[in-house]
Formats: structure tokens, sequence, C-alpha cells
């Protein structure tokens, strides 16, 4: 196999760069796998009580995941900005956007 052409010297990595698993990325994850792994799981939510008026545990369960979905998604999204900021801002000598 044919190795990687050496890095040019603008392209040279930092000396110190930023750790890639950080507790903000941890929480991304959690945000996003937490929803899967909840729907997933038919057997927690696979019967019909209690009924919330009227409508089945299967139903109104699910329904609920759609909001708690949304709501995580835009957790993530909000973590996942502020981190590339701060990694962009660190890069470019603290300077903020």
């Amino acid at each position: 196999m044919s190795e990687a052409p050496p890095a040019a010297p603008s392209e040279a990595p930092e000396e110190n760069p930023p750790p890639t698993v950080t507790p903000a990325r941890v929480i991304i994850a959690f945000c996003l796998i937490a929803p899967f792994v909840a729907l997933l799981w038919v057997g927690s939510y696979a019967k019909t009580e209690p009924t919330y008026i009227g409508i089945p545990f299967f139903y109104w369960y699910q329904m609920l995941w759609v909001v708690v979905s949304a709501v995580l998604t835009m957790i993530a999204h909000q973590l996942w900005k502020r981190d590339q900021r701060s990694r962009t801002g660190s890069r470019a000598g603290g300077a903020s956007r």
C-alpha cells in the first residue's frame, strides 16, 4: 500500500490538539442514541395499560418519544455547534465568532 504524502508545513498538526472524546461529545452521543434504544426495546412498552385519555400506553409512549427525540436532537445540535466553535476558536488564537 502507498503511504500518505508528507504534510505541507502549513498543514502541520497542532502541538496539542484538542481531545477527540470530550464530555460534550459523550452527551451528544447519549442524546442521539437514547431514542433508538428506548424505541427498539419494544418489550418495555408493548402493553395497553396505563391508558392516557383513552389512548393505550403503546401509542402515547411512542408519541411522547417523538417530542423527546426532537428536544434531544436540538440539544445535541447546540452542543455540537458549541464544540465546533471552541475547536476553531482555539486554532485561531482564541478569536470567537
